[in-house]
């Protein structure tokens, strides 16, 4: 019975690139000079860290960020950015937590989405992933697709891996 996984994944080697780059061009260009704003991306817990002078400056930074994440070929639909806090010294800061794996209840939505549609084929949650099986590869290949166009509504990035027959 053919199969494939529902996943939603960030690269990491790419998110590491795009961080850095963000980064030299914060450190170099003009309108930045002077301004003490940097980015830190924290692996492990999945956040980048933002601080700058002003506001103006971090909304700024985060615009850098997200040019950088869409010429790696990274989802912005990934940054959640949180409320900019008022940090010592007059300086703002910002968290952007980096959303990975598909949530039970984003999952059930797929889940319920797929059974009202009457295609032919099963899902079930495993974790942060979602499990697709089928009699056979045509009708996969129309959940894929239902799961595509839904993509923008569930604000979720979604990968389709494991692909078994």
């Amino acid at each position: 019975m053919p199969s494939f996984d529902v996943v939603s994944k960030i690269n990491l080697q790419e998110l590491d690139n795009a961080v850095n780059q963000a980064k030299k061009e914060i450190a170099t260009r003009f309108d930045f000079q002077g301004t003490h704003t940097s980015l830190e991306l924290d692996k492990e817990k999945n956040i980048i860290f933002m601080k700058s002078e002003t506001e103006h400056r971090l909304l700024a930074a985060y615009d850098v960020l997200q040019g950088k994440f869409a010429k790696r070929g990274l989802s912005l639909r990934c940054l959640d950015p949180q409320d900019v806090d008022k940090a010592a010294l007059g300086h703002v800061k910002q968290t952007v937590l980096l959303k990975q794996g598909i949530p039970v209840e984003k999952s059930k939505e797929l889940i319920k989405l797929l059974k009202e549609t009457k295609i032919k084929a099963q899902a079930s949650i495993q974790g942060d992933e979602l499990r697709v099986s089928g009699k056979n590869k045509d009708d996969l290949q129309q959940v894929i697709a239902l799961f595509r166009q839904q993509q923008d509504t569930l604000k979720l990035d979604l990968q389709f891996t494991n692909f078994r027959e």
